[in-house]
Parts: structure tokens; C-alpha cells; sequence
């Protein structure tokens, strides 16, 4: 049976009536073609422009080794020069990866070349966006937002890779306990349901993003990611409505994170070890209790 992907749906333009009925309040993806290419972005936010605009800020860097127990999460693997990165993902393929960068505090000009949506919903976030930049064949980990909030994600320059599953599937998924991540043992393009037979059966979506294509990713959802190309996205963050959603925010930001953190600070590897032997654990179960329902 394998992971089971179906195509996302696909639309070029959306109505605020057609996108609450259908992707909103049910809480399910969608790729909207169309949206950004009436943004002033869709023909400036080439590579060079880039470069030129952010220019020489030192940013930190992260690559797709296995975490390390004992480092807070988020912890960099590296640190460049923006532009000699920018030059770096042009010409080879690398597994380093900027993410959570916000370009244009460094470039407040950059606020004029994007707008938010907010003729399908209201609620967004962020004056200064997240950006995200990622080499050819780099690779963001499984897992999900942890703030909990709804993301618009548009990419440019390139093609990226995008899995996504329902929040339902967690368990399946191998989440780390105190973690908004899945176990890293495994490959989710190509799982061996010999060492990880939760995986087998798990339902989800399967998305390929081009130059100017923005995602719609509801609350909650799970995704990875693989850049095909050198190339780089821009995520607008919404608040769900939902308080029981803004609480589960909250208690990961807060309670979750911090306890998350004292316990990786003071029992590093036995503490990583005991948290990936219970994600086996809870998987386990659900599958042979087939979860979810």
C-alpha cells in the first residue's frame, strides 16, 4: 500500500466566498496560480535582485543532519554572507538552507513587492515576513508549524517539492514527543515500512510548487518540503479563529517549548533517546489500533 498522495487541487484565481467554502473552514490545501503574479515580486525578486537588496548580512545556515539532543531547536549549522549564499544555491546544488530569515527588515523596501491576501481572509501576522532559501535537493524535515497559525506559501525561481498530511496522522508520522517534528531515521519520499510499518497506509498530499505559485496550508498541517531547484519562498502567517487552536499555539510556544529545552539542556541524549523510542511507541499503537479513525 505504500504512503498514499493524491494530487493537491489547483486553482488560478478564488473567490473569499469559494475559499472559505472549500478550504478554509474545512481546513484543506490549495495552490492558487494566480495570486502573486499580481504582485510587483512576481517579475523583481529574481536572484541578483536579491542579492543586491539584502546584501552582505551575516545569516545563519542549516543543513539535513539528525538533530543534536543536547542543542535548542533551531540551532544553525553554519553562518554565511547572504549574497555569497545567494551565489552558492546559483551554482551547485548544497543541503544548506536558510529559514525563519526576515529579509526585509534588512531591506524594508521589499514590503512594497508583496500583498497580503487579505481579500480571502483576514488575521495575518507578520509586518516582516519569513523567507526561506534552499539549494538544490535540500530537504526541510517533517513536521508542522508551531505557532499552529494558517501559512500562504509562495515560491520563486525554482521548483519545490512539497508532501503534506493532516494533523490526525501524528502519531503515524512518528512525532517526537515535546516536538512539533517527526523521527529523522526515515525517509518520507522513500520509507522503509519494514523498520517503520506506521507509515504504511498514511494518507496525504502531494504538491509541486513553481515561480509565483502560492500554497495554502492550513492550521496544523504537516509538511516536508524539497527544493528542486536553488530558489527561495516567502510564508504570510493568518491566526485561525479558533481559541481552542490560539491556546494549542500558545501551550507549544510557551509550556511545551520550554520544557522541551530545560529537559534537552540537562539529560541531552538520554532524554533524545527516551522521546524517539516513545514516538516508535505511540506509532505503533495507532497502527495496530488503526488510527486515526
Amino acid at each position: 500500500m505504500g504512503v498514499i498522495l493524491k494530487p493537491i487541487d489547483i486553482v488560478d484565481d478564488i473567490t473569499k466566498e469559494e475559499f472559505f467554502e472549500k478550504y478554509l473552514k474545512p481546513r484543506k490545501p490549495v495552490v492558487i496560480k494566480n495570486m502573486a503574479r499580481k504582485w510587483p515580486a512576481y517579475q523583481k525578486w529574481t536572484m541578483d535582485y536579491m542579492k543586491q537588496t539584502v546584501g552582505d548580512v551575516e545569516v545563519p545556515l542549516y543543513d539535513s543532519s539528525k538533530a543534536d539532543p543536547a542543542a535548542p531547536i533551531n540551532a544553525s549549522a553554519a553562518k554565511m554572507k547572504f549574497a555569497d549564499y545567494i551565489d552558492l544555491i546559483q551554482r551547485e546544488p548544497t543541503d544548506l538552507r536558510i529559514f525563519l530569515f526576515d529579509p526585509i527588515k534588512q531591506a524594508p523596501k521589499l514590503l512594497d513587492d508583496y500583498i497580503f491576501p487579505k481579500d480571502l481572509m483576514g488575521g495575518f501576522l507578520d509586518k516582516y515576513p519569513n523567507m526561506f532559501f534552499g539549494g538544490k535537493g535540500s530537504v526541510t524535515f517533517l513536521h508542522y508549524d508551531i505557532d499552529m497559525a494558517h501559512i500562504f506559501h509562495t515560491h520563486f525561481n525554482g521548483r519545490k517539492h512539497i508532501l503534506l498530511f493532516d494533523y490526525k496522522w501524528k502519531d503515524r508520522l512518528y512525532q517526537i514527543p515535546y516536538a512539533t517534528y517527526a523521527l529523522e531515521d526515515y525517509d518520507i519520499e522513500n520509507p522503509d515500512f519494514s523498520k517503520f510499518p506506521a507509515l504504511d497506509g498514511v494518507e496525504g498530499i502531494e504538491c509541486f510548487l513553481e515561480h509565483g505559485d502560492t500554497l495554502f496550508m492550513p492550521t496544523g498541517w504537516w509538511h516536508w518540503m524539497k527544493y528542486l531547484d536553488g530558489s527561495f519562498s516567502i510564508s504570510l502567517r493568518a491566526w485561525d479563529k479558533s481559541w481552542a487552536v490560539k491556546a494549542h499555539s500558545l501551550w507549544n510556544l510557551t509550556v511545551q517549548r520550554n520544557f522541551d529545552n530545560f529537559m534537552k539542556k540537562n539529560f541531552k541524549a538520554k532524554y533524545m533517546t527516551w522521546k524517539e523510542k516513545k514516538a516508535i511507541e505511540r506509532a505503533n499503537y495507532a497502527l495496530k489500533r488503526g488510527l486515526p479513525k
